[in-house]
C-alpha cells in the first residue's frame, strides 16, 4: 500500500511539473519597431550581428543564431522555431526546426550552400527553462574528416512578453567558445 502511494505521490509530482512549465508559443522580435522590421529582408542566422570580425577586432555576435524575428509553436510534445533566413528575393520559405519535448533525438535537415546539412537535437526542460542542445555536423576543410560542432540555447521566458535565448557556441576548429544572450519581445 505505501508502494502504491509513493508512486501516487511521483505521478501527481510529475504532472504538476508538466502544467508549470511556460508556453514560449509567440511570434517574437529583437528590433524596435516590427513594422520596419517587416520592411527590412531578412539578414540570415546572424541577424542583427555585427559585420563579421566583428567591431575593433572583437569577434562578431551571431545572437541566438535564429535571427531577429522568430515564431514558437508550443504543443505537448513537441516546439517548432522558425524564422526567415532567406530575402523575399530568394523565394525560400521559412526555415523550420522541430524539437521533441521529451529528451529524445530531433533531426532537422536545412539546404544550404552546396548541400543538406543535418541537426541533430535533444530538448528538455530544466524547471522552467528549455535547453536546446544541437549538434552539427561537417566536414573540416583542413583534414577532410567529419566534424561536429555544438550548440546550446536556453530559453527562459523573464515575462509574458520577454524571452530570453542564451546561446553557447563550442569553440570549433580550434576556436574559441563563446555565449550570447538575445532578449525577445512578443510582438
Amino acid at each position: 500500500m505505501k508502494l502504491l502511494a509513493a508512486v501516487a505521490v511521483v505521478a501527481l509530482t510529475l504532472v504538476q511539473a508538466a502544467q508549470a512549465r511556460p508556453d514560449l508559443s509567440g511570434r517574437w522580435t529583437t528590433d524596435a519597431d516590427p513594422a520596419a522590421a517587416a520592411a527590412q529582408p531578412a539578414r540570415g542566422a546572424g541577424a542583427g550581428a555585427a559585420a563579421p570580425g566583428g567591431r575593433g577586432g572583437q569577434p562578431a555576435d551571431v545572437g541566438s543564431g535564429w535571427g531577429s524575428t522568430i515564431t514558437i509553436t508550443q504543443a505537448a510534445t513537441s516546439l517548432t522555431v522558425e524564422y526567415a533566413f532567406f530575402t523575399r528575393g530568394d523565394m525560400q520559405p521559412p526555415l523550420k526546426f522541430v524539437y521533441a519535448l521529451d529528451g529524445s533525438e530531433s533531426k532537422n535537415t536545412v539546404m544550404m550552400g552546396r548541400g543538406i546539412q543535418t541537426q541533430t537535437s535533444r530538448a528538455a526542460w530544466n524547471g522552467d527553462t528549455l535547453v536546446i542542445t544541437t549538434l552539427h555536423t561537417f566536414t573540416d576543410p583542413q583534414t577532410g574528416k567529419p566534424a561536429t560542432a555544438e550548440v546550446k540555447r536556453t530559453l527562459k521566458l523573464e515575462s509574458p512578453t520577454s524571452l530570453s535565448v542564451e546561446t553557447a557556441y563550442g569553440g570549433v576548429m580550434g576556436g574559441p567558445a563563446t555565449t550570447t544572450r538575445t532578449v525577445y519581445r512578443k510582438i
